[in-house]
């Protein structure tokens, strides 16, 4: 999780010094660097050592190795920010219906080449290895990660790797059961609380020597710690204000597609005889199309 999403998360929960510190850095990124602290102190209403305590809050050793990390990180956002959409608020009120589809379009299109540009090779072939040699994998998310999850396991089972989706009341117990032959998949944007699911398995999957595949925003986290592979969330929204996870969603399907895709190709003569085995088995009598192009004879 970037800095700026801690900083806002921190202002959301908390009801301090911190929410209007945090508030205020929020609002005023770009102007920042012009700003001294003592500007900050008086115009947050605030002190010195208050703003040294800010700091502190997110293991900086103070104000100016905040500032110097906070500054250096917006640069970056800005150079790489997505071009003509906002992604928290990707349309706004006056937009018609043209107008708010086109603005989706660019968004998931911007999303999924941020996606590409965070992806490293060796990694994805990495974690596809893993999950091709284990003998049962084991996906964790929340809402609406969980449904992401759902549609990975889905296409898993198409090419008979045995896939389980964790649920919420039964994560410890499936945690346990499994050991070094299988792997766990956790889905989750923050990724930074060892207290709560999914990521409250980690230290259950570790004890037991589970590899573990994260797939979790940039930025220092919990979650990114203790994985053997991560494959990076485009991270430019917000936590807590924005429409929907427009382009996040997007971001999560297109890593879980090429995941699947890649461990799909480690085998692909035989998964691709399997899958159409299994579909004319299981799905030729439930589909039928009289439209010319999509018709198949069994």
């Amino acid at each position: 999780m970037y800095l700026f999403q801690r900083i806002e998360e921190a202002a959301f929960k908390q009801n301090d010094a911190r929410r209007t510190i945090g508030e205020f850095i929020l609002e005023h990124r770009d102007q920042l660097p012009e700003l001294s602290m003592d500007e900050i102190a008086k115009r947050t209403f605030t002190s010195k050592p208050t703003l040294v305590r800010f700091a502190k809050y997110f293991d900086y050793s103070g104000w100016t190795e905040f500032m110097y990390a906070f500054t250096h990180e917006v640069a970056n956002y800005n150079e790489n920010a997505y071009e003509d959409v906002d992604p928290n608020f990707p349309f706004s009120a006056e937009d018609d219906s043209l107008q708010i589809i086109e603005q989706l379009v660019t968004l998931k299109i911007q999303s999924i080449k941020d996606t590409v540009s965070h992806i490293a090779v060796e990694d994805l072939n990495h974690a596809a290895e893993l999950i091709q040699k284990a003998e049962n994998i084991v996906i964790y998310g929340n809402s609406p990660n969980h449904y992401y999850g759902e549609l990975f396991k889905r296409n898993l089972l198409s090419i008979q790797k045995k896939a389980f989706m964790s649920n919420a009341g039964e994560n410890g117990l499936i945690s346990c059961s499994l050991n070094e032959k299988d792997c766990a998949v956790i889905l989750s944007y923050s990724g930074n609380n060892p207290d709560e699911n999914p990521t409250s398995n980690v230290k259950i999957l570790k004890r037991s020597g589970v590899p573990i595949i994260s797939i979790t925003s940039g930025g220092k986290n919990y979650l990114r710690d203790y994985s053997d592979v991560v494959l990076n969330i485009s991270s430019k929204e917000r936590l807590y204000s924005k429409i929907a996870n427009f382009a996040t969603q997007e971001s999560v399907l297109f890593l879980l597609d090429s995941l699947f895709a890649k461990i799909y190709s480690l085998n692909y003569e035989d998964n691709k005889k399997n899958k159409i085995a299994n579909a004319k088995v299981l799905e030729s009598k439930k589909r039928q199309t009289t439209h010319k192009d999509l018709f198949e004879p069994f």
